[in-house]
């Protein structure tokens, strides 16, 4: 999976992406990502790493520095955080149609699914999106179809969930 960013923002994470290695494994596993603190009370904030593939719609979770990624470090919405899943689908296809061709689909089927989730249209909301989406070897090797779209903020860390937000 390779994590992406519409020409607004890259939202600090534009380069993410999965390896060739998939984990069949739903389980939450001890983080291995960097220890993560509240900006306010500098207060270690609990993360647990997770399957990329296991991310679901309204799972909140912070970045990664890593460039290859199969686990992302999920947080509770009630923490500080980077992203929420706010909507996820497949892609059709068996055949790789190349990145160009998954990053124009994914960038088209989050942009559709913004405004209901947040409450307001991209263009009028303070925040932005980023989307994971299959590599070629995830999609001829793992049969990865699947696009998760997170929204951020540039500005900072979120807290607590974004739906219905209307900002």
């Amino acid at each position: 999976m390779t994590i992406s960013a519409p020409a607004r923002i890259a939202l600090g994470a534009a380069a993410l992406a999965l390896g060739l290695t998939f984990s069949g494994c739903t389980a939450l596993f001890p983080s291995s990502a960097p220890p993560a603190t509240d900006s306010t009370t500098g207060e270690e904030i609990e993360q647990t790493d997770t399957d990329v593939f296991t991310l679901a719609v309204g799972d909140c979770l912070n970045d990664t520095s890593s460039t290859e990624v199969t686990e992302v470090p999920i947080v509770d919405c009630a923490d500080e955080h980077d992203f929420e899943v706010y909507y996820d689908f497949q892609l059709d296809g068996t055949d790789f149609p190349g990145d160009e061709a998954v990053d124009t689909d994914a960038n088209a089927g989050c942009l559709e699914a913004f405004d209901s989730f947040v409450g307001i249209s991209y263009d009028e909301s303070k925040y932005d999106y980023t989307y994971f989406t299959p590599t070629e070897g995830s999609w001829t090797d793992g049969d990865d179809r699947l696009v998760s779209c997170l929204i951020g903020d540039a500005n900072g860390k979120l807290t607590g969930s974004l739906k219905g937000v209307a900002q």
